[in-house]
């Protein structure tokens, strides 16, 4: 069976196109929109408790009745440091004095928990038939109970090594992560992001070292990109920026106009806003604090100080401390209702290997 047949197989659907899960920028609405055009679209769970998540997902099958995605986190929670908190709130203070906050107010926090057996527990009735991860696997025993229920596993993998780490821990697909990609890296086994390439470089090597199937994401934003994805082996693509400006995605309104506005062009990694490296559109908070500022403290700790910020400036129209996750590719993102989107990339699939 070539690549592309045993994704499908995997996925159950009639493309071998995955919308990226994006926390923050979707729900229910729109993950079901791609799975009724054919695709298979993803809700990020990493965000929700079990129990909003299991709500969420009950919505979801009111919607559609095709196969979707939920995907989690597995990264380690960290214990808060009350000594990289004070630190990080001293870099934050001249912004917090600025917009009028009392961040003492704020207590700090994760906001993200990983997959764990409390996630499980909502999923398993519902039994999902892909779930995804970022951030390498969960243990063996919850990839094992996900395939117990006839669940798919995929996960992401920003290099060779992680790749093969994949395959061995269970992965049944691996997405091949692009330096392009926006959103959070996927890396896990290192930290050292000189490790990473781009998707045309990362790719190929990726086909050539696994036996599973290899899905492209970083970058792609329309049928020629697909095409190009395809032409270096990839089994599918996971297409994640497109998508953020359809009517059925929750993306706020000032990431919306970052989106469609030149700015677009220019995004860069930061750990600014949760501690972790991810892409977004280059904005204030970016320019004055440096893309990777030092006292950033683990992910996702950094957040906690920062959300007030972001609260403020966009209550007033503006991005400049909201974390406007972008790929290195925005042209694709266009105001149209996600089936359309779909239909678009689905081009590329018609002459392709």
């Amino acid at each position: 069976m070539v690549p592309r047949d045993r994704l499908l197989a995997l996925l159950g659907t009639a493309l071998p196109l995955i919308q990226a899960p994006m926390a923050g920028a979707q729900g229910a609405a729109l993950a079901a929109a791609v799975c009724e055009a054919g695709a298979l679209g993803s809700v990020p769970g990493a965000t929700h408790t079990p129990d909003s998540l299991r709500s969420e997902l009950l919505s979801l099958q009111a919607l559609t009745r095709r196969p979707w995605n939920v995907n989690f986190f597995c990264h380690t929670p960290p214990v808060i440091d009350p000594l990289a908190e004070a630190a990080w709130r001293t870099t934050l203070a001249p912004f917090h004095a600025e917009a009028g906050i009392d961040i003492s107010a704020v207590a700090p926090g994760a906001g993200r928990q990983p997959f764990s057996a409390a996630f499980a527990d909502a999923l398993e009735a519902l039994a999902p038939r892909v779930v995804s991860f970022h951030f390498g696997l969960p243990d063996a025993a919850l990839v094992a109970r996900i395939k117990r229920w006839g669940g798919v596993v995929l996960s992401s993998a920003t290099t060779v090594e992680e790749g093969r780490w994949l395959q061995q821990h269970g992965a049944d697909a691996v997405i091949a992560q692009g330096l392009e990609a926006g959103g959070h890296r996927g890396h896990f086994l290192s930290d050292d992001l000189s490790r990473q390439m781009g998707l045309m470089a990362l790719l190929p090597q990726l086909v050539a070292a696994l036996e599973v199937p290899v899905v492209a994401a970083g970058g792609v934003a329309d049928a020629a990109g697909v095409r190009a994805a395809l032409a270096l082996g990839a089994a599918g693509v996971q297409v994640g920026t497109a998508f953020l400006c359809c009517p059925e995605a929750t993306t706020s309104a000032v990431h919306r106009a970052a989106l469609q506005s030149p700015e677009a062009g220019h995004t860069a990694l930061t750990t600014a806003f949760t501690g972790r490296p991810a892409r977004g559109i280059v904005n204030r908070a970016m320019r004055e604090l440096g893309c990777m500022p030092a006292t950033a403290p683990a992910f996702p700790t950094a957040t906690a100080a920062m959300a007030p910020l972001r609260t403020h400036w966009e209550a007033q129209g503006r991005g400049d401390f909201s974390p406007l996750w972008a790929g290195q590719n925005a042209r694709g993102c266009r105001v149209m209702p996600a089936a359309d989107v779909v239909r678009s990339l689905a081009e590329g699939f018609t002459d392709g290997p």
